[in-house]
């Protein structure tokens, strides 16, 4: 596994990882004289896991997560854990119930934040990115994803084509999400291991990568609205498999 330093930053993202694990909060800052009676149930939760909370002037917050709505308040994470692909998969034994995320060079972090957090909500396995082009797991990710960054698997992959073929070997189906496909998301059934392709906020899925997968599908655009934001794309995907799931 691989790590990044951060930190992150808002009450509720702080409190979730509190809940969460604590165990990777090494430091809590709180803007000096900000009184709230939310901070109190933070407060709690740092004592019991022996977590040093400071007061500190809100320049340093500035100084530590820059110009944010930090609602006063900071913590300090040991690093995000990165899953190689090939650890991963060979530790992971998938079935008709399982359904994965492969995010074609999503670059914006909040929306893989957002993602992050919707597949959570919906029960899929793992979310697979590539090692390049892609939004790392960064403050702004675990503020848009409410602190649910580290409930789910992030698995990091070389070569997304070569993770394709390699899933498929594996039992996995792949779906790419792309505009032009004629089979719309809820004609299909999702009753085999799936792994649901999300492509670049402004590109899509790139061709080749549109190539290697089993079948693509679409969500129809009314009022020349061209496409939807990667985020909603994907929250749509997840809970129409999980929706024919809790249909049995």
């Amino acid at each position: 596994m691989e790590n990044s330093n951060q930190f992150i930053y808002g009450r509720k993202p702080v409190e979730e990882q509190l809940n969460a694990s604590p165990e990777r909060i090494d430091k809590i800052y709180i803007k000096r004289d900000l009184k709230s009676s939310a901070l109190a149930k933070i407060h709690s939760l740092a004592s019991k896991n022996r977590i040093p909370v400071v007061e500190v002037p809100g320049s340093k917050l500035m100084d530590l997560v820059g110009p944010v709505n930090d609602q006063g308040i900071v913590a300090a994470i040991s690093e995000t854990e990165y899953i190689e692909f090939e650890e991963w998969l060979e530790a992971f034994k998938p079935d008709n119930e399982t359904a994965i995320l492969l995010l074609d060079e999503i670059e914006d972090p909040h929306n893989f934040g957002a993602i992050l957090r919707t597949a959570a909500a919906a029960g899929i396995s793992a979310v697979i990115v590539p090692k390049h082009r892609q939004a790392p797991v960064n403050a702004a990710v675990f503020k848009t994803s409410a602190g649910t960054a580290g409930r789910i698997p992030i698995v990091r992959a070389v070569n997304l084509n070569q993770a394709i073929l390699k899933l498929k070997e594996h039992s996995f189906w792949i779906a790419g999400l792309d505009q032009d496909a004629d089979s719309l998301l809820w004609e299909q059934t999702y009753d085999v291991p799936m792994a649901f392709v999300i492509g670049n906020e402004g590109r899509g899925m790139r061709q080749k990568t549109g190539e290697h997968c089993d079948f693509l599908l679409s969500v129809p655009m009314m009022n020349n609205v061209e496409s939807l934001n990667a985020s909603v794309s994907a929250a749509l995907v997840c809970y129409e498999w999980r929706r024919q799931k809790m249909k049995k």
